[in-house]
């Protein structure tokens, strides 16, 4: 068999890591490396691919562990239906899609659309006067026009109360009439926890982590979470807050140490996408996308 054929039919089967130790494999018992050379091969491909693209165990079912070493928790919001229970007895979890919504299991996909607010004015005197500039207006105008283009259906426009954040929503609101605005203080810009690793140009105090750290926890437990078994259709709804906030829930709904929030970076106006399915399952559909806007208009201050 040709070294070719060989990668090809790896490639079928395997895939991945596999292709690595048998091309390696294949390429030595060809000649293809010197003596040397052959001994540099073997101890990168049989040790170094591998050990970077295996999982540390296998096991099948929910509790599948992955090469972290920490299995998914699927009951992250506190919502699997495997895990209620009423009046002393787990809810029935029959997979008959007829009693879903009466054994309390969630059939609905919730589609949470993040948006930093745009530019703002970072000399003016408290949050009143911090208030979006000429290009955060453009930038909010440019969001609200993506938002529509998009055409899909919004459930609610919900916004930090802060000036910024209000006056993006407002503008965005305009591109997609009918849509509910509702304000909330708990999605208020702040310091969610201390970031890893360290930074010397942003040092809260130590009381600011232990409040607004507690707060934007709380947001998250409100906004992101599995659908209630009772919403019968997929939702979108539109969140308008800060970078900070966004960065934090992104770790916390995708389980990444929330200590690693410091290392995203955001546009001003960008849209970050998160898609929770019924069954707890997350993804990350996009992060800080800013791609409909101009060059001309980026800005992440």
């Amino acid at each position: 068999m040709s070294y070719r054929r060989t990668v090809k039919l790896v490639c079928g089967f395997a895939g991945g890591s596999a292709v690595l130790l048998v091309a390696a494999a294949a390429a030595e018992s060809h000649g293809y490396f010197s003596e040397k050379q052959g001994d540099r091969a073997r101890q990168w491909f049989r040790f170094n691919v591998l050990q970077a693209a295996q999982p540390a165990t296998w096991s099948a079912g929910k509790h599948t562990v992955a090469s972290t070493g920490h299995a998914w928790d699927f009951n992250w919001d506190k919502r699997d239906p495997s895990t209620l229970q009423t009046n002393g007895k787990k809810e029935n979890t029959s997979e008959d899609p007829s009693t879903e919504q009466e054994n309390g299991k969630p059939k609905a996909t919730r589609h949470i659309l993040l948006i930093r607010h745009s530019q703002y004015n970072l000399s003016g005197n408290g949050d009143h006067e911090r208030v979006l500039t000429h290009l955060g207006r453009e930038q909010a105008e440019l969001t609200g026009q993506r938002l529509a283009a998009l055409g899909l259906k919004y459930d609610i426009l919900i916004h930090s109360t802060m000036a910024r954040a209000t006056e993006t929503a407002k503008i965005i609101s305009k591109y997609i009439p009918g849509v509910e605005l509702v304000s909330c203080d708990l999605l208020r810009e702040g310091a969610p926890i201390e970031p890893v690793p360290p930074v010397t140009h942003w040092k809260p105090d130590a009381v600011q982590y232990h409040e607004d750290g507690a707060r934007i926890e709380a947001a998250f437990r409100r906004y992101i979470h599995r659908a209630d078994p009772k919403q019968k259709e997929d939702s979108y709804e539109i969140i308008v807050c800060h970078a900070n906030v966004i960065r934090y829930f992104v770790c916390r709904a995708l389980q990444f140490p929330p200590e690693g929030w410091l290392r995203m970076g955001l546009n001003n106006g960008s849209i970050t996408w998160l898609t929770v399915r019924p069954s707890g399952r997350v993804a990350l559909r996009t992060l800080g996308d800013s791609g409909f806007m101009p060059p001309d208009k980026l800005t992440r201050t």
